[in-house]
């Protein structure tokens, strides 16, 4: 225990210290992995086109070239009509001056306002603070006048900086153009090499890793390129919009707005915001009133909040496999590792990171951390609101999964094994009474709610022992009786509400003496008696009670479910009925399928139950 205990803490250091050494080599190494990253990224856009002409007979060579020099064209081409248009509207903004003064002047703030006046106050205040900071005690030693600076006429002093060379200018150009030139480079062999390089990426984790490698590199595959299929989609209706809002007020150059719009949203987060100053300031000069500015304003912004908050989140999380947070961390991570450019690579490099740990089992933590998929299990959700003590949670939890799965799928997936895992806790002594019976008494109240909200009526019927009152019992099919705890009366409960949902008349008894239920048996007279536990199951309770109902019914028919079981059903179900050809039940939905089999009833989805289920309780009864 020691030995696997350390050697965990050791793995987990020692990836620890990988990650370390990973993100300090991507921050130092970035001229060489920021080129790197692009060429791969294009190489996933641009290699459904190299592989179109190579169909044609073209060789992969020249295809390649042709393709990279087209893509490199159609960018020029996108810069070059961009800058030219701007330069047009930097033009004409002369014409605009008289709009431009106006404006200026509107925003003046008159001097005899409570907010001029204000400043006025703070700009002589500055000017006295500076007065007294720069006036120097008289030279006592000298009373002759000298030229420069006096006490009644300071000489303002101002720094000047050397300019900075014309290397230092020329460095700041150097470092993108290398960055272009290297992604141009990396591109070209990457879509030149691409099948030597994956097989040399799968080689990296040996033969016996090809099944795991494949499959993770097609995953990472489908998801990047569904990534960018839906970015750009989203784009372009974004940028149409733009363009269409743009149109019909009536700003000049509106096709070039929103060519820019769509272009920048490829940039997260200050994309969309530096499209939309462009316009708005050209609107400011071109029309008299403010309202123009203000509807230009309004659509960008309406825009944003729509697209960011409930578009971009549905598509990019649901095909991508990140949840909206992980997009969020991933754009500060790599906008901190590799700056602005880093925002465009994020998302792509991210969802890599998520199909690693998918499929990588100590780096399973990055799918938990980043992906879309629930952390923990809705069941273990539960569980722990339910340690927490939050009803209210726990509720929301079963409620929420019940607008999209049926009432027996919810109980098989989340409440059952939620019960197994507070009874796996309760036999290795980890909970507190008090907390065994919130559980229990929490789960029988949402049970039995989830019931009524399913026009079900699980009212408790009280009977006595005596059959005087078999009267006043409703004619039973199915008699569901708990083997031994709490947890085995709240499953049987569970199973008389889905067999009363397909018209199977059913009760769910109380924990109670051997002799109590055979009375209530022989005052029922069920077809089935079906026992139920919950794992871990008390083997030799449910055989003595099984041997006890077959002395006493040598002909009823005793069906066995043992909820949530993942060992051999059928061998622990032949251990409990000493040699008896039985199947266990291991879901509600199997057990129902046994019922219905033996009964000879139809199928039935969803039917409506004419009597509702209840828990038959003898008085004074106590748990054998």
């Amino acid at each position: 225990m020691i030995v696997t205990s350390t050697s965990k803490v050791l793995s987990r250091l020692f990836v620890i210290v990988v990650a370390v050494i990973v993100i300090a080599v991507l921050y130092l190494a970035k001229i060489v992995f920021l080129p790197l990253a692009f060429a791969i990224l294009f190489a996933f856009l641009l290699a459904p086109v190299v592989s179109l002409l190579e169909r044609i007979r073209l060789p992969r060579v020249f295809a390649v070239l042709v393709v990279i020099l087209g893509f490199c064209c159609i960018l020029l081409l996108i810069g070059w009509v961009s800058i030219t248009q701007l330069i047009s509207i930097a033009n004409d903004l002369p014409t605009y001056r008289a709009n431009v003064a106006e404006k200026i002047a509107a925003m003046h703030i008159p001097k005899d306002s409570a907010f001029g006046r204000a400043r006025g106050e703070v700009e002589h205040l500055n000017q006295q603070v500076g007065l007294a900071n720069s006036t120097t005690a008289p030279d006592l030693h000298n009373d002759k006048k000298t030229l420069g600076a006096t006490p009644d006429r300071p000489v303002q002093v101002q720094e000047v900086t050397r300019a900075n060379g014309r290397l230092v200018q020329i460095g700041g150009i150097i470092e993108p153009l290398v960055t272009v030139f290297l992604t141009v480079v990396f591109t070209f062999f990457v879509l030149l090499e691409r099948e030597d390089l994956r097989n040399r990426l799968i080689g990296l984790t040996g033969d016996g890793h090809l099944n795991l490698m494949t499959q993770a590199m097609n995953d990472a595959s489908n998801r990047i390129s569904r990534y960018f299929s839906l970015q750009l989609l989203v784009n372009v209706i974004y940028g149409s919009i733009v363009f269409t809002a743009l149109y019909l007020i009536g700003l000049p150059h509106a096709l070039l707005f929103g060519a820019l719009a769509g272009l920048l949203r490829f940039i997260p987060y200050i994309g969309a915001p530096i499209a939309a100053i462009l316009p708005i300031v050209l609107s400011l000069a071109v029309f008299h009133a403010w309202t123009n500015s203000l509807y230009i304003a309004s659509t960008f912004l309406f825009l944003e909040v729509v697209t960011a908050n409930f578009a971009e989140p549905r598509l990019y999380g649901k095909h991508t496999g990140l949840s909206s947070l992980a997009i969020l961390i991933a754009a500060a991570f790599w906008t901190l590792i590799w700056g602005p450019v880093g925002l465009v690579l994020s998302v792509p490099l991210t969802v890599c990171l998520v199909v690693v740990g998918r499929h990588v089992s100590y780096l399973e933590f990055l799918t938990i951390m980043l992906g879309d998929q629930p952390p923990i299990p809705l069941s273990a959700a539960y569980y722990q609101r339910l340690l927490a003590r939050d009803e209210r949670e726990a509720e929301d939890i079963l409620t929420t999964y019940l607008k999209d799965k049926p009432l027996d799928d919810l109980y098989d997936s989340v409440v059952i094994p939620a019960l197994n895992l507070s009874e796996q806790d309760r036999h290795q002594k980890d909970l507190e009474e008090t907390t065994v019976t919130f559980i229990h008494q929490t789960t029988r109240d949402l049970v039995e709610d989830l019931g009524q909200k399913e026009n079900l009526d699980p009212a408790v019927e009280k009977v006595d022992n005596a059959p005087a009152d078999t009267k006043s019992i409703q004619s039973t099919r199915v008699l569901c009786v708990p083997v031994r705890g709490p947890a085995d009366e709240l499953c049987a409960l569970m199973l008389a509400q889905i067999l009363e949902r397909s018209e199977i008349p059913s009760r769910a008894i109380a924990l109670t003496r051997t002799d109590e239920l055979l009375a209530i048996a022989e005052a029922e007279k069920p077809e089935i008696i079906f026992m139920s536990g919950l794992p871990p199951f008390g083997v030799s309770r449910a055989r003595r009670l099984y041997r006890t109902l077959r002395a006493r019914h040598p002909n009823l028919k005793i069906m066995i479910g043992i909820w949530n079981y993942t060992d051999d059903e059928s061998k622990a179900a032949q251990e409990i009925s000493r040699g008896e050809e039985q199947h266990a039940a291991t879901t509600l939905a199997d057990a129902v399928a046994q019922v219905r089999s033996f009964l000879g009833e139809p199928e039935s989805s969803d039917a409506v139950q004419t009597s509702p289920p209840s828990l038959v309780q003898a008085p004074d009864a106590s748990a054998a």
